[in-house]
């Protein structure tokens, strides 16, 4: 895992109330965090995700992983960093709006 990734597990998901699993295999794809009640994939992304081919390749990801009725959050890096609290509510929004539509 990479910091960003050991801190968004350790210092919230790992204790979030709707369980996440880290580095769950998804088919030919591993997504960083991945809750099956909410049906939902966290991906963490550094700069090489913004370069031409790599967008490609990620939207590719998210498609895939949306025909199994998953919805895909792409959060960069750097927004773990600079803003972890925004990053753990908008997480907590997406997971609240999931579970609410799965009712």
């Amino acid at each position: 895992m990479t910091k960003e990734e050991r801190h968004l597990w350790y210092d919230f998901l790992h204790t979030y109330p709707v369980r996440f699993s880290r580095q769950k295999v998804l088919g030919k794809y591993i997504a960083d965090f991945y809750s099956a009640e909410a049906k939902l994939v966290i991906e963490l992304d550094g700069s090489q995700h913004y370069e031409t081919d790599e967008m490609e390749k990620d939207a590719e990801r998210t498609s895939f992983l949306e025909r199994y009725g998953l919805t895909v959050i792409r959060i960069p890096n750097n927004e773990v960093s600079r803003n972890f609290l925004g990053v753990c509510e908008h997480i907590d929004s997406a997971v609240k709006q999931s579970l609410n539509q799965l009712r």
